[in-house]
């Protein structure tokens, strides 16, 4: 991981297309900072873990799709799974190992895993980065064994959500610029109809980081960063439900069989 880094502090950042799998490489030191790039991830994660359900069976198994470097891994602990991890980027791959994860560097529409292998199958911040999501779609609950579940999050194809996650949000330190494609974004009834198509009855749910510590948190990172010095420790911003869809959701469904 410090040669990526080396590598890109010695010729500056690149300038990549919209949702290049390039930029994951780039800020590959950004992952498991808890004020850096990719913040937001580690709470989305706690709150996608708090949706999966404790083991019910010895070798129960956990595939998180576009695992990143592993960011769900701590909020596991405890439930009983072997998790195993499917990303493209080998950089994410190789810290999600060090955190616990058995790692697979695929892509999300075409799993190397067999059919119904997993009790649960996470999409966490994926689908809005899949050009077919529906494949990707297809692929997760495939490998769902009967009866197992899904949890997802993800954007809405909404003008609101490319507003909110594209121009407001790429302008505060919560999300990389250019990170994401806002015409890649899920239409919230497509996405239940496409999971309805294979099996799984998805239920979604509006989500949003909790103002009060969203700010606070902003406030620490000014500070911080007028100092240069390092950010405050401070309890982390939770994701809480809201009453839309029409920005960020969460899916949870359970494949029928």
């Amino acid at each position: 991981m410090r040669d990526v880094a080396a590598a890109g502090a010695a010729t500056g950042p690149r300038v990549l297309p919209r949702n290049d799998p390039r930029q994951y490489d780039d800020l590959a030191g950004e992952w498991w900072r808890p004020d850096g790039a990719f913040a937001m991830l580690h709470w989305l994660a706690e709150a996608r873990a708090a949706l999966v359900p404790p083991a019910t069976r010895l070798d129960a198994l956990l595939v998180d799709l576009g695992c990143g470097a592993g960011l769900l891994a701590p909020h596991l602990v405890g439930k009983g799974y072997r998790h195993v991890g499917v990303d493209l980027t080998r950089s994410a791959l190789v810290q999600a190992a060090d955190h616990g994860v058995r790692v697979v560097q695929g892509d999300a529409t075409a799993v190397p895993l067999p059919d119904g292998c997993a009790d649960v199958v996470s999409a966490g911040e994926l689908l809005e980065h899949v050009p077919a999501w529906p494949r990707a779609v297809a692929e997760a609950c495939r490998l769902l064994r009967p009866g197992g579940v899904l949890v997802l999050d993800t954007l809405n194809d909404t003008a609101l959500a490319r507003l909110v996650a594209v121009r407001i949000a790429e302008r505060l330190p919560t999300v990389p610029r250019g990170i994401h494609d806002p015409l890649l974004f899920v239409d919230a009834r497509a996405l239940v109809a496409e999971c309805a198509r294979h099996g799984v009855d998805l239920r979604l749910r509006g989500i949003r980081p909790q103002i009060g510590g969203m700010l606070a948190w902003l406030l620490r990172r000014a500070r911080a960063s007028r100092t240069a010095g390092a950010v405050p420790a401070g309890r982390a911003p939770r994701i809480v439900p809201t009453g839309s869809t029409a920005v960020l959701y969460q899916g949870r469904g359970v494949r029928k069989g």
